[in-house]
């Protein structure tokens, strides 16, 4: 590496792709045992709900302290103890015996302490873009990190199914939990809470990084002295009108996206008579899609940001994903091919993405130094939304069907597009 120009931020936000990935492994690695474990502990799909919901609730619940942790000890501490705090509950859960009584609390209360722990990923990831990442590249970081959701997603139903099949549903959360531990113990030899903190950062990144950023961090709180203060804008988060849009329109996300997460892979293996290996290729596509127009989405933003401004770059573009994929969402529940029918609806997953880096990047355009609260409280809405169509999509798909599920998911997605039209990313908080 030249002593002149280093590229650590690089770095670092790619190491946080494979956290966001693994972070999706260890949440969505029980969809793909779900037909196993309903089976093995005689659950059914709405009890089976009831467990994805309890995961979701724990995750939505432990957001604003979260967001305080990491503005608070930084993301590199943070971090590392939520990747240890993920493989100790996935473990428990390959530690479940089978035929023990009351199977579905222990899972729901295992499940709920998983989303606990993950309730810091993002909220701490975004406070090492607000302190590491210049304005014009946080929409390409911002689609880096989320990249790592439709990878972890994606690579999940042919890998955890590879090992179910020759090994049983336990060796998959083993799987998860050793690769989770691993992951982290990287990030903390790599990673540190400021670029001002890290040996490798030349004075030519730092200056970019300095350049580029619209505050000024919070020093980092040290071992030796008392805590700095955080500088979270309580007041003027609170006080901020658009946050309630950016928490409804990430409620809509939440909830159209957990339907992939959750349901999507056994719609196919139901509804559509995809065999279990055939399910899991399928299953595949959404998360594939997601991973591309997370990308393509964030470096989209930063492009129309630099030509046009921050509300078309961030707002604009979100607000017509979400449009087109309400779109994907009514045509692909309703053709009769299957084949046909996961590829349109992944579509709708990808054009979903395109969105993604838009909910992030602004948070940190608009907080600054408060990003990891104020964005910890816009992923909350996104959670309450997951949590309730982990519960209320199999239920309006058994009284109503499928396509009244997709139909209502649609329905959220043009609320979502609403919302950002309300959002003022070019007024920031510190301002």
């Amino acid at each position: 590496m030249s002593a002149e120009r280093s590229r650590i931020r690089f770095f670092l936000a790619f190491w946080l792709f494979v956290l966001s990935g693994v972070a999706f492994l260890d949440r969505t690695n029980i969809s793909i045992a779900g037909l196993q474990i309903s089976r093995e502990y005689g659950l059914g799909n709405q009890r089976l709900g009831w467990i994805f919901s309890a995961f979701l609730i724990g995750y939505a619940g432990f957001q604003l302290p979260a967001g305080w942790l990491a503005a608070r000890f930084g993301p590199r501490k943070v971090l590392t103890l939520g990747v240890l705090w993920w493989g100790v509950a996935t473990a428990l859960t390959a530690l479940l015996p089978s035929g023990i009584a009351h199977a579905v609390l222990l899972l729901i209360g295992i499940r709920f302490a998983l989303g606990a722990g993950e309730a810091v990923i993002y909220p701490a990831a975004n406070q090492f873009v607000a302190r590491w990442v210049p304005l014009e590249e946080r929409g390409f970081i911002n689609g880096l990190i989320f990249a790592g959701v439709g990878a972890g997603s994606g690579l999940t139903p042919p890998l955890l199914t590879w090992l179910i099949t020759n090994q049983g549903w336990r060796a998959a959360f083993w799987f998860s939990a050793v690769v989770g531990l691993v992951a982290g113990a990287v990030w903390w030899y790599a990673a540190r809470d400021t670029p001002e903190e890290h040996p490798a950062v030349s004075p030519a990144e730092l200056r970019t990084i300095r350049d580029g950023l619209t505050f000024t961090p919070a020093p980092a709180v040290s071992s030796s002295s008392d805590p700095a203060p955080t500088g979270i804008s309580w007041r003027a988060i609170f006080h901020r009108r658009d946050l309630s849009a950016l928490m409804a329109g990430y409620f809509s996300f939440g909830y159209i996206a957990w339907i992939f997460f959750s349901w999507f892979f056994l719609y196919m293996a139901q509804v559509r008579g995809f065999d279990l290996k055939s399910s899991a290729l399928y299953t595949m596509l959404p998360f594939l899609s997601m991973t591309v127009c997370c990308l393509v989405g964030g470096a989209l933003s930063d492009r129309l940001t630099r030509s046009y401004g921050l509300w078309v770059g961030r707002c604009g573009l979100a607000a017509v994903a979400l449009l087109i994929t309400a779109i994907f969402l009514v045509l692909g529940s309703q053709v009769h091919s299957p084949q046909l029918a996961g590829v349109i609806l992944a579509g709708g997953a990808g054009a979903l993405y395109l969105s993604q880096s838009s909910f992030w990047s602004v948070s940190v355009d608009i907080a600054g130094r408060s990003s990891a609260v104020f964005s910890s409280m816009v992923n909350m809405g996104g959670q309450i939304g997951g949590a309730i169509t982990a519960s209320l999509t199999p239920w309006i798909a058994q009284r109503f069907g499928w396509t009244t599920s997709f139909a209502m998911a649609a329905a959220f997605a043009v609320m979502g597009a609403l919302c950002w039209l309300t959002v003022h990313p070019e007024r920031p908080l510190d301002a």
